[in-house]
Formats: C-alpha cells, sequence, structure tokens
C-alpha cells in the first residue's frame, strides 16, 4: 500500500528517505571509515522525540556537507535518557550522549562531528561488555 503524495513537503521526504537508504547501501560495506549516528527508536525514544531528533540530524549533516550514515536502532538501555544517539568517529571510542533536543543535536554535530570536541551530555558506560571480560 502506497501513500499518495499530497505536497511538496510529502515529495521532498520521500526523496530524503530514499536518499538516506540508498547512501546506508552503499556505504554499508565501508561504515567504520565514515562518521555513524545511531538513533534509539525504541518505544521510549519514539514517545520522547527520537523521530525528529533523527530527522533533524539528517537534515543538519547533510547541510553541513557530513559524510555520515544516520541509522536507527532499538534500546540502548537508556530509557531515563531519551532520546538518546550513538556517535561513532572513525579512530575513536563510540559516544552515547543522552536528553538529545534538537539544539543538542545541532551543537553535537557542530562540536563533535565536525570539531571532534566532547561535549556535556555523555552517558558515561558504567558496565562491561562480554568482550572486556574475556580480555
Amino acid at each position: 500500500m502506497s501513500k499518495k503524495v499530497k505536497s511538496l513537503a510529502d515529495l521532498k521526504k520521500i526523496k530524503s528517505d530514499v536518499q538516506q537508504k540508498m547512501k546506508l547501501r552503499e556505504q554499508g560495506d565501508h561504515a567504520e571509515q565514515i562518521v555513524q549516528i545511531k538513533v534509539a527508536m525504541a518505544t521510549c525514544g519514539i514517545a520522547s522525540g527520537a523521530k525528529e531528533v533523527m530527522e533533524f540530524i539528517i537534515e543538519e549533516l547533510d547541510f553541513k556537507g557530513v559524510d555520515a550514515v544516520v541509522t536507527q536502532t532499538g534500546c540502548m538501555g537508556y530509557c531515563y535518557a531519551e532520546p538518546t544517539i550513538e556517535v561513532i568517529v572513525p579512530g575513536q571510542d563510540p559516544v552515547i550522549y543522552g536528553f538529545v533536543s534538537r539544539d543538542k543535536a545541532r551543537e553535537i554535530i557542530e562540536k563533535h562531528v565536525i570539531q571532534g570536541e566532547m561535549i556535556d551530555g555523555i552517558i558515561p558506560v558504567t558496565h562491561k561488555t562480554i568482550d572486556d571480560e574475556e580480555n
């Protein structure tokens, strides 16, 4: 069942969605070489505004000309801090930010992704993974 296009905004949304999916497929094999931003889109994240944050991040990265892949993921376990995003810059450890609004997303893109500076809002890692325990 396809949706009817009723406005220019609907058409732009479809175009953006298709371009993002194509970019992900084209760069999926080399994702470790470019910036990745994962948006937690479980029920708690969606209820807190993650969908709008994800759309804004995609638009802002495009506007700034940043080569990045934005994907959605399930629950990261930080429901109290939704919306949450994970930022992976090549050669650096992943960072998870909580309580991400449009303004916070803009700051993350400008300062963390583009300038390489950590900013307030990082959720500290308080657990070990199975891989950590094996070493």
